[in-house]
């Protein structure tokens, strides 16, 4: 008998590189593992099967397709003891997914790869952040969607600085675009320009992981806020302008105006953010951005640090637990 318990981070999706595509390669996405949000859950051997806990039917489609890809028996219990808020940019759905894959994975001892895991439970259809998160850590850019229907690789990954904090903006009111609706809005943008493209890529390359391998964080918010302010525009007639939400819009325009660079919206919002040097100068902004929009109710603030490894996974056979009751 064992019980495997895993811990999968939430993640900054930053924005893609090249929508154009017509090196061949499409999307390419930037991206930030957070400690702060996350999925903690654990399954063990039981008579029958059973999901106890938030997002319990999201999590029941994962399992059962692991059970049909891999003829598993229906003789497990999850219990998910926290979760993601859905549809809010910090990749909810992904580390749920991978989090079910990868406990299953150990309690019957498949070896499967990471990117044989979010495979099987539809994960990284354009961005490999989010698996890339849960395994690696870090700050982390994907080579985006090539010939073939895998996940994109992980082409680079840096260290984020441990003394940098992310403040989010969460909005409890608002989801941003998933599922078939996020399909008909990539379906309904017009093209990328290939300029534009070629700009992103160069000050990625160029400016941003040069930046922060040597922890300029005025270079690097620079390159992240001009990242954002370019895609931004370019989903604008998808989402209703350069963000999601007016109210978070509203927050990163203030930080802004506080001289914080790096800001803006995680994949398609609502959750904005802001990337700032140093726990005190996070914690005074989350503070003041609380005194003015706190009362508003719809909004709230957390600052969380980067993370520089990837998900946690714990095995725990029962004669182990019994030793150490003992």
């Amino acid at each position: 008998m064992r019980t495997v318990s895993i811990y999968a981070p939430a993640r900054l999706h930053l924005g893609f590189l090249d929508m154009n595509g017509s090196r061949g390669r499409r999307f390419g996405s930037v991206g930030l593992t957070l400690d702060g949000p996350c999925v903690e859950l654990s399954v063990r051997r039981a008579p029958s099967f059973a999901i106890a806990g938030a997002q319990s039917e999201r999590a029941e489609q994962f399992a059962n397709a692991l059970r049909k890809r891999f003829n598993l028996p229906d003789d497990f219990h999850i219990t998910i003891a926290r979760t993601i808020p859905e549809h809010v940019g910090l990749g909810s759905g992904t580390q749920l997914g991978i989090a079910v894959g990868v406990a299953l994975a150990r309690l019957y001892r498949l070896d499967l790869s990471m990117r044989e895991i979010a495979i099987v439970v539809q994960r990284g259809q354009r961005s490999g952040i989010g698996a890339g998160a849960f395994e690696l850590g870090g700050f982390l850019v994907d080579g985006g969607k090539g010939p073939v229907d895998d996940p994109p690789p992980i082409v680079s990954r840096v260290e984020f600085p441990a003394d940098w904090r992310v403040v989010l903006v969460l909005e409890r009111a608002t989801r941003g675009l998933h599922g078939e609706r996020e399909t008909a809005a990539f379906q309904k943008l017009p093209p990328f320009p290939e300029t534009l493209a070629g700009q992103l890529c160069r000050l990625m390359l160029m400016q941003a992981l040069p930046a922060l391998a040597e922890h300029d964080i005025a270079s690097f918010g620079s390159a992240i806020g001009e990242l954002q302010r370019i895609t931004g525009d370019y989903f604008s007639p998808a989402q209703g302008g350069r963000f999601a939400s007016p109210a978070v819009a509203e927050v990163l325009a203030w930080f802004e105006g506080q001289g914080i660079a790096g800001v803006g919206q995680s994949s398609w919002g609502p959750t904005g953010f802001a990337i700032v040097a140093g726990e005190n100068r996070a914690a005074e902004l989350a503070r003041e951005a609380t005194l003015r929009w706190g009362d508003a109710g719809s909004l709230q603030f957390m600052v969380c640090g980067g993370r520089n490894r990837g998900g946690d996974v714990e095995v725990v056979s029962l004669a182990r637990a019994s030793a150490d009751a003992k």
